[in-house]
């Protein structure tokens, strides 16, 4: 498979998207924004199916969003301890949960997905805050579905307006999806002001 063209990517890119975007939610890092941005770019070009890799994107988004919010509704966040890279993972999500805050409203649950480290702060923190399954879940799909259509969306137009190969369009949407989410985490990061941090891997929460 070579991925430095569109040829090479053709239908395989349907069997990553999931796995991808599930990773993203326990480790942020997987860059699974680049492959649904490249998704639609490809799209643009023909050569995959638009709405399916949206919908692959989305099911991906609320299978690792309850993955994570299950993890820690259940306080099972010391399983994570038992190795090393779970340690290191576990740290990780309590300083995205310092980074966003702990808010665990629905519009949070949302919302955040779109701030770097979001979407890890508000499923962990919605767990911790023991909000219902069927609402976060009902949350999850929603902000799922729209943060599908947005990353497939930058990539399509990023696409079909620049004309560029789709590796180039895929950066132009990846870098204006990063600046933009960037901006909008430095706003929400202001507003909340300095809140209380949040408990240490190992600590009991303080609900």
């Amino acid at each position: 498979m070579d991925i430095t063209t569109a040829d090479g990517w053709g239908a395989a890119i349907y069997a990553w998207i999931i796995p991808m975007v599930v990773g993203d939610a326990i480790f942020p890092p997987i860059p699974s924004e680049m492959l649904v941005i490249t998704g639609g770019a490809l799209a643009a070009e023909g050569r995959v199916n638009l709405l399916l890799v949206g919908l692959l994107a989305a099911g991906g988004s609320w299978l690792g969003d309850m993955i994570v919010f299950q993890l820690f509704k259940r306080r099972l966040g010391h399983v994570l301890d038992r190795w090393a890279w779970g340690r290191k993972v576990h740290q990780g999500i309590h300083r995205a949960i310092a980074r966003a805050g702990r808010s665990s409203t629905y519009g949070a649950i949302i919302g955040a997905r779109f701030i770097p480290g979001g979407r890890l702060a508000a499923s962990a923190a919605s767990g911790i805050a023991e909000v219902s399954s069927r609402g976060f879940s009902l949350c999850a799909g929603l902000g799922g579905l729209l943060w599908a259509t947005w990353q497939t969306g930058l990539g399509y137009f990023a696409g079909s307006t620049t004309k560029l190969p789709f590796w180039a369009s895929s950066l132009i949407g990846v870098g204006v999806g990063l600046v933009i989410g960037v901006v909008v985490g430095v706003i929400v990061t202001r507003r909340r002001g300095d809140r209380s941090p949040v408990d240490e891997p190992g600590e009991p929460p303080h609900l």
